[in-house]
């Protein structure tokens, strides 16, 4: 007798999904190469360290123009309106997963047909109560109505838009990244600049020593006008540089002015920051994992897996629960009587059996999507293991560079410092001082120079690591 029961009340169950329309999704699924899982992206997006890198260079200069940037940037407000635009919808999809209970009320005048189904009331009979044809129909009252989502559609639309909630804020905070690094490389670069532009001046005046030395010796015809020629061209030479430094100065400071929304931009002299002598030794995969692209395709490969499992929900049958308790009456000064009251429930089943090819066409388009967000994730990935092995190579070989001219620039100070003892003991004029000194600077140009390359280098490792090597 039970196992009889049982048989008759699971019969109706296997005819239902027997009868659903037949799903044969074309799309295969996209795996994620062998590169991109060796990365772990379930770092959630609050677990993100504070990364304020730029604060590490304690410069409050530096530390305002990026301030002002991540708060007035174009970008980032637009980054923050998507995150609120996939919050309301976020919302709008978990609401639409619940119960709804409405309220309606109405009121419709209408002229009834002798020769219908109302026919009766389109008479005048006082007996009956009509006073017909027309008459004046009120409605309110409450209905209520709740889809049971027994195959998970509604709540995976919800996980889809969860999703796609993260990949946002994951967006907002690799925007913020991108404007942090661009606004330090321009700062520092501005600084090298100007570091340039101190001992070009030095080289200047060093250059002016001399053809004023040359000058003196032409006039009491010791020289010729020849020989300060050369001096001359080297002169206009470094004008021509210094002219060169002021324009790069003034378009970084133009830059800086739109990246910070800042009509003017005056800048104070910062020492460029010290080359380290060795790269952290933890470059690994993990660190990965707090670069925010990473993270954002990671969470829209979250969001399309969970499109995917309510496409193929959705050929399931939908089961919806209503009721309405309502006052309906052809006479407004019935409507309130408690005769005037009607109730009542129903259940629904809705039940895909032949749509066109509609459920499977949605499906494929969601595993497609899926596919295209995998094949996008596998994409970061290695372009993110090549920048870092790269920017990590040419920070190296950068800070090799610092080492070596260092060297030189130590050398060539010694030459001045022979020089400067030889003009003290009478040995030598004060011009070959000067002449002495105008290589050495030349090198702590080149020195300038090279530390203003590896400081950039080292943005855009930190910029390649999502926020930085120095977290612990």
């Amino acid at each position: 007798m039970k196992r009889s029961l049982i048989l008759s009340l699971s019969a109706p169950v296997v005819f239902i999904l027997s009868a659903c329309a037949p799903e044969h999704a074309t799309v295969s699924p996209v795996q994620t190469q062998a590169v991109a899982t060796s990365v772990n992206t379930q770092l959630s997006h609050t677990d993100w360290p504070k990364n304020e890198w730029w604060k590490a260079y304690n410069d409050p200069q530096l530390d305002s123009l990026v301030a002002k940037a991540l708060n007035d940037a174009p970008d980032m407000q637009i980054a923050r309106q998507r995150i609120t635009l996939a919050e309301a919808q976020a919302k709008a999809a978990m609401a639409a997963d619940g119960p709804q209970i409405d309220f309606s009320a109405d009121a419709e005048r209408q002229k009834m047909s002798a020769e219908g189904l109302m026919g009766p009331f389109a008479i005048t009979d006082p007996a009956a109560g009509t006073t017909g044809p027309w008459y004046t129909n009120g409605t309110f009252g409450l209905t209520a109505g709740w889809d049971l989502d027994l195959w998970g559609k509604n709540r995976d639309q919800v996980e889809a838009r969860i999703g796609k909630v993260n990949a946002q804020k994951a967006e907002l905070e690799q925007t913020r990244q991108l404007l942090a690094s661009s606004v330090a490389r321009l700062y520092w670069d501005w600084q090298t600049q100007a570091a340039v532009g101190d001992v070009l001046a030095e080289i200047k005046r060093e250059q002016e020593n001399i053809i004023h030395a040359d000058r003196e010796l032409y006039q009491h015809g010791i020289t010729s006008s020849v020989e300060g020629v050369e001096t001359d061209i080297n002169a206009s030479k470094t004008d021509e540089q210094l002219a060169e430094v002021n324009g790069k100065m003034k378009a970084v400071e133009a830059r800086l002015a739109a990246l910070t929304q800042s009509p003017t931009m005056k800048l104070s002299r910062h020492a460029l920051p010290a080359t380290e002598a060795s790269l952290p030794t933890t470059l690994g995969y993990e660190l990965l994992a707090r670069r925010p692209d990473l993270q954002e395709a990671h969470w829209y490969i979250e969001a399309s897996m969970s499109d995917v499992e309510a496409a193929r929900a959705a050929f399931y049958p939908d089961i919806n629960l209503m009721a309405f308790l309502q006052q309906d009456a052809l006479h407004l000064s019935d409507l309130f009587r408690s005769s005037a009251q009607q109730m009542g429930v129903t259940a629904g089943l809705t039940l895909p059996i032949f749509d066109s090819g509609r459920l499977n066409a949605n499906l494929d388009i969601a595993q497609a999507q899926n596919n295209l967000s995998v094949a996008n994730y596998n994409k970061a990935v290695v372009d993110a293991v090549n920048q870092v092995a790269r920017t990590a190579s040419e920070v190296e070989t950068l800070t090799a560079k610092n080492q070596q001219q260092q060297q030189v620039e130590k050398d060539a100070a010694r030459v001045v410092a022979l020089a400067q003892a030889r003009f003290s003991a009478g040995i030598i004029a004060g011009s070959r001082v000067s002449e002495a000194k105008i290589p050495a600077l030349k090198e702590h140009i080149a020195g300038i120079m090279l530390k203003g390359q590896y400081v950039d280098a080292t943005l855009q490792l930190t910029s390649a690591l999502g926020g930085g090597y120095h977290h612990g």
